[in-house]
Parts: structure tokens; C-alpha cells; sequence
């Protein structure tokens, strides 16, 4: 499962581990990505999707129908 969300578009941060003498590491940093399976009724069929957990808040709010259709037009096939 590739770490990036379907909904937002969010993908990993690269930064340094900054040690107590200074030295530095790269490390990144991950976002919280979940895979949900939703409802489509006009489609009547499941959709499952790779979401952050901001994003599943946000289908919460705005509704599956909307969700979709943003994913939609930006080229990405459901």
C-alpha cells in the first residue's frame, strides 16, 4: 500500500533526526493512512479507497458523493 491518500493528495515528508551533537539522519515522516470501504449509491457498488485520517474526517463532513467526485477531477481513476 503506496502512503499516500486518494482524497488529499497527502504523501511522506523527508526531514533529519537531529541528535544532542548535532548529527543528522534523514528520516521521514509517514501519514496516518487507512484503507475504508464505502457505499456508492448512485453506483450502487463499494468503492474501497486509501485515505489519510484527516481525509475520512473530511468524507464525514462533505459526504461520499462530493468525496468522489473531487478524486474524480483530478484525473484519478475509482
Amino acid at each position: 500500500m503506496s502512503a499516500h491518500c486518494q482524497l488529499t493528495g497527502v504523501k511522506p515528508v523527508f526531514g533529519n533526526n537531529v541528535s544532542h551533537s548535532h548529527r543528522r539522519t534523514r528520516r521521514r515522516w509517514d501519514p496516518n493512512i487507512q484503507q475504508r470501504r464505502y457505499w456508492l449509491p448512485g453506483e450502487s457498488r463499494y468503492v474501497r479507497l486509501t485515505l489519510s485520517a484527516r481525509a475520512i474526517k473530511t468524507i464525514d463532513r462533505i459526504g461520499i458523493d462530493r468525496a468522489i467526485a473531487q478524486i474524480r477531477a483530478r484525473g484519478e481513476k475509482i
